[in-house]
This record gives structure tokens, sequence and C-alpha cells, in this order.
């Protein structure tokens, strides 16, 4: 709708998390070299956790994408609320190996064939399991039991637990020791600074096609109000963002301003940090 107005060949700030808007902040970049690391040296467990739109599911895609070009198999549950069967079966079904109509144990069975077979091809395989700050108790301990697939030599599945700090929390209490025992890596991604936000910002316009012109298309202080806003969570950075494209398209507005950062912000009942309304 507003794309031609403002120059673009594609909408910057949809808030699927897309690899080619992938925008590496020295803490996302920290973050991503970290599980490439990790799963390089098949460390068995690593956690990565960072508040809600913070980018986890992002940082997942573009994982995910670096291992298919590196030829490293991989399978991502994204809804860890399932039973224990049910979680096999996913990973089963993403890694192209037949599951239906067999039992738990012939699935843990295929999967440690798989393993074994990646194993002595020099290789390895990774399961990444999203939101897993849900995960039951039950689950978590099934999730430990995958990690027990092992050689003499090296663990045969390397597994990212990605979720809220909840996660944290849940993996320092008591109930989880052994779990929390084998995480050889623990991430966590941070919010963007003010820096950083306005990078950002200028950044996925500048994919979207907006070049020479992405760094007038918002006025600085409308990206500091942005930030302000947001406290730099690029979630709500991107809903910031498009919403003020769409009404600075509908005023014929070739430049977004502070005032219609306010007023889109207002719309969507956010609020400036308390030291900022204070000083107002």
């Amino acid at each position: 709708m507003y794309r031609r107005f403002f120059h673009l060949s594609r909408y910057p700030f949809e808030l699927s998390p897309d690899p080619y808007f992938f925008y590496a902040t020295p803490g996302h970049k920290e973050v991503l070299l970290n599980l490439v690391y990790g799963i390089q040296r098949k460390k068995g467990f690593i956690a990565v956790t960072g508040e809600v739109g913070t980018g986890k599911t992002l940082l997942i895609q573009c994982l995910r994408e670096l291992l298919r070009r590196i030829g490293v198999p991989s399978a991502n549950v994204n809804n860890p609320q399932v039973s224990s069967i049910e979680f096999i079966e996913g990973v089963l079904e993403q890694l192209e190996l037949p599951f239906r109509g067999i039992s738990k144990t012939e699935a843990l069975n295929r999967l440690y064939k798989f393993l074994l077979d990646q194993y002595r091809r020099g290789g390895t395989c990774v399961l990444i399991v999203d939101e897993a700050q849900l995960l039951s108790w039950k689950m978590l301990e099934e999730v430990r039991l995958l990690g027990n697939l092992e050689t003499t030599r090296q663990k045969l599945l390397q597994i990212v637990l990605a979720g809220q700090p909840e996660l944290d929390r849940r993996m320092d209490s008591p109930s989880c020791r052994q779990l929390k025992q084998r995480v050889s890596l623990r991430c966590q991604l941070s919010a963007l600074n003010e820096e950083e936000t306005a990078k950002y910002v200028v950044r996925r316009l500048e994919l979207a096609g907006a070049n020479s012109t992405a760094k007038h298309v918002f006025s600085p202080e409308a990206l500091a109000a942005i930030y302000r806003y947001s406290r730099g969570i690029p979630r709500v950075v991107n809903t910031i963002s498009e919403n003020a494209l769409m009404v600075g398209y509908s005023c014929h507005a070739p430049c977004i301003g502070l005032d219609l950062i306010e007023e889109v912000s207002n719309g969507l009942h956010l609020l400036p940090p308390v030291e900022c309304r204070v000083a107002v």
C-alpha cells in the first residue's frame, strides 16, 4: 500500500521471522557465533533466552538456513506442548524419516540409527526447541534423555533450547539440575540500544529497497522516539515503524517525524519510559 510512495520494493517491517531482514547487532552476532561454535564442537545442549520480541525465532531461522547451507540436518519444534510420541514424530518428520504407525521405542531407534549414520559420515544433527519455557517437566526430561544419545567420543544430537527468561529460571531450579549440568553454553539476547535501534530501522528500509533514501524516511527525532516507545524490542520497533509508514502514506508525509511516532505509539497504547514521561 505504501511501498511505492516510499520507493520500497518490499514491506520492511513484517513481523514474520524472515532471515532476509536479519540485522546482526553485536549481541545477535555473538549469540549466533556461540550457537555455531557449540554445534560444530558437538557440545550437546545450548540454551538461548531473551525477552518476548527480541528476535529468538528469527535467529533460529538464520541458524537453520546456515545449517542447511553446510549440510547439517536440523529439526525445529516450535510447539513443545505436545505428547512425547508427538514430539518424536515431529522430529522424525522434519528429518524426513518415516514415522507413521510405529511405537515410541521404534521411533527412538530410527532416530538413533539416523544419528549414528550422520556420525559415521563425520557429521551431526541439530534439534531446536523454540518456546522451550513451555515444555512440561515431563517433556524437559524427555528432551534431556535425547541428549543421552551419544558415542564414547561425542554427543550425536546437538540440542538448542530457545525460550523466554522463564526457561533460565526453570533450568536453575533444583528439579532441573540434571539438565542444567548438561547445558554447555547459555546465551542471552538483549534489547537493542538507541544507536542499534536507529541502525536496525534504516537497515531494514535499505533491504526493502530504499537505498539512498533510507536514512531520510524517519527523522532523527522519530528514530529516537521509536527507541523510547519500543524500549529496543525489535518486534515492537517493527510494529511502530509499520504503522508510522501507513499513517505517513495516508498523510502524504515523505518523512516520518516525531509527532507521527507519538501518535502511532499512543494509538498502540505504548508508553515511553517513566523518566521520559516525568521530564515532559
